[in-house]
């Protein structure tokens, strides 16, 4: 059986937020996004720097949030959670 796609669902996956510094990234991908200040969060990102799975889009700014995403690749904005949870709400929204 064949199966068929919404095109509901195909305009929700496609939505990109600006995570900063011109980076974008799939709303539908993101898990979750957290403050960069905690000791496991630090921990997290070492590990995902050494298996190869961390994406630095802070562009040498200070991280300020950590993104998780359904991939398994942690991603670094210079952005705060709070601004992009509030792009994330505003682009679902839309």
């Amino acid at each position: 059986m064949e199966k068929t796609i919404d095109p509901r669902d195909l305009k929700k996956s496609a939505r990109m937020v600006n995570i900063g510094l011109e980076n974008w990234i799939s709303a539908a991908r993101v898990v979750a996004i957290v403050n960069a200040n905690s000791a496991p969060i630090k921990r997290m990102i070492n590990q995902a720097r050494e298996e190869n799975t961390l994406i630095d889009a802070s562009g040498g700014k200070q991280t300020r949030s950590v993104i998780f995403t359904d991939s398994k690749y942690i991603i670094l904005s210079s952005i705060s959670p709070r601004k992009l949870s509030a792009r994330m709400e505003k682009n679902v929204l839309d």
